[in-house]
Order: structure tokens, then C-alpha cells, then sequence
């Protein structure tokens, strides 16, 4: 576990910290429509990559490398065991200037994630999980107090950008029921940690990229909380397509409570 944590915050130093807020002409790229990737991205990827295959001999499902051949993430469905890399998530932010960046690992058996890190450089903050032996902050035990009974008091995360009109319509007026609803920090390694501090309640995500939710997913769960998709079943890393909805909330209260009452007709 310390070993991993030190891979991320040793590539963050190399390759992503020194270009924030310094990023060259050139340096900044469109992949697909409305996505970013930079130099730091793809240099701190190969960083990872190259260190965790050092640390445990199996496939690396990274980002960047899934966006030049999209057939390396079956690698979740076909091999017992797999990293997912995700060297700067929050781009955008990153590109920006903005602060609300981190670099995410995850370790997956048999489609299960069993360990995961979230470094965030500019709060020097890591966070780590361990299935079944629980989750940390800079070392710190993380168990996450049950949130409040009232949705009126419950304050979360809606992401709705991927979810079809007429959905997203349904979902954002039944947010009124809640007491603060936040358009989020555009990175799933802020987002996540925020719910396993208690600084949110709830999270609703629609499209589920594997890079960017095992890490939290599992960090949440491990402090107490819930990450389940909208029919109940637990959160698992599947290759990039699935968008069928993912509630991540405080406690199963909270869980159940946000669920019926984004679903209310």
C-alpha cells in the first residue's frame, strides 16, 4: 500500500506538478469532443505504468493508453488481475489552474476493486483502501458518521451532464428536496473523498468511467458508506459504455432515502 502511494506522489512531482499553472503552447490537446489530455497526463501515465508493472507483473488499464486503443480495457473482463490508472484526473481543472486535480490508482481481482489511492498534490492529501481493512486520509482512519435523517438536510453531488433530456430534467427539479445540491468539482478524486470526509452526503454520477470511480468507490465504501449503482447492485470497474446511473451516498439510510427521492416521479 505504501509502496503505490509513493509511485503516485514520486510520478505527480516528475511529470504534473511542475507544469500547473505552466503549461506551454502545444502542451494542451483535444481527444474527443469536450476532452482535454496534456503532456502531464500522458508523461505521468507512462511514469505509473512502468513502476506498478515493477511492483506486480499484470496489465495496466490507464486512461490515456485506453483512449489510443479502447481494446486494452477488456483486460477487466479477461484477466485475474489489473491496475487502472488514472495519471491527472480533473484535467479541465488542471488546465485551468485550478486546484480540484488528483492522480488515481486501483488494483482489480476478478472484476473486483481490492485496493485503490487518490493523491492530490496541490492539498498534499492521500488517500487510501484496502477491501475489508477500511480507509485512510494521511494515515488517518476514516469511518464516516451516519448523515442526517431529513433530505431537506442532506447536501450532495448531481452530475447530470450524460444523462438523456428528459431524465436530467426529472432528476435536477427532485433536487429540491434536498438542502444544498452541488454541480461538482468536475473530478471524481475530489468528489469521492468529499463524501468519505463528510463534506457531502451524496453523489449521483451517470456515466461511470473505471479509472475514475474504482478509486472512490471503494474508498467510500470502506469508510462505511455506499456505492451502488440504481437497481441496488454494488459498484463494479467495467470497460467504458456503461452509463446506467451510480449512487454514492454517506450510509444505506442515506442511500435509499437520495435514491427514492431522485426517482420520484
Amino acid at each position: 500500500m505504501d509502496r503505490v502511494a509513493e509511485i503516485l506522489a514520486e510520478a505527480s512531482a516528475e511529470a504534473v506538478e511542475p507544469r500547473f499553472r505552466a503549461l506551454a503552447s502545444g502542451e494542451v490537446m483535444e481527444k474527443a469532443p469536450g476532452e482535454l489530455v496534456t503532456v502531464a497526463d500522458r508523461d505521468a501515465e507512462a511514469i505509473i505504468t512502468r513502476r506498478l508493472r515493477e511492483l506486480l507483473p499484470v496489465p495496466v488499464v490507464g486512461e490515456e493508453a485506453v483512449a489510443a486503443d479502447p481494446s486494452l480495457a477488456l483486460a477487466l473482463r479477461s484477466e485475474p488481475a489489473v491496475w487502472l490508472v488514472d495519471p491527472v484526473d480533473g484535467t479541465s481543472n488542471f488546465v485551468a489552474g485550478r486546484p480540484d486535480y488528483a492522480v488515481m490508482c486501483s488494483l482489480v481481482r476478478s472484476g473486483r476493486t481490492v485496493a485503490s489511492w487518490i493523491w492530490q498534490p496541490e492539498f498534499a492529501a492521500c488517500y487510501r483502501a484496502e477491501l475489508g481493512s477500511g480507509a485512510w486520509r494521511d494515515g488517518e482512519r476514516l469511518s464516516r458518521p451516519p448523515a442526517p435523517a431529513d433530505a431537506g438536510k442532506l447536501s450532495g453531488i448531481l452530475k447530470s451532464r450524460f444523462v438523456d433530456p428528459e431524465h436530467r430534467h426529472r432528476l435536477e427539479a427532485n433536487c429540491a428536496a434536498f438542502g444544498e445540491v452541488d454541480p461538482g468539482r468536475s473530478a471524481a478524486g475530489i468528489e469521492y473523498p468529499g463524501v468519505a470526509d463528510g463534506r457531502f452526503d451524496f453523489i449521483f454520477y451517470w456515466r461511470t468511467l473505471p479509472w475514475d470511480h474504482a478509486p472512490g468507490s471503494l474508498l467510500v465504501t470502506e469508510a462505511g458508506g455506499v456505492s451502488a449503482r440504481m437497481d441496488g447492485s454494488a459498484y463494479r470497474p467495467e470497460a467504458p459504455g456503461c452509463e446506467d446511473g451510480l449512487l454514492v451516498a454517506a450510509d444505506p439510510a442515506t442511500w435509499e432515502l437520495t435514491r427514492a427521492v431522485l426517482m420520484a416521479d
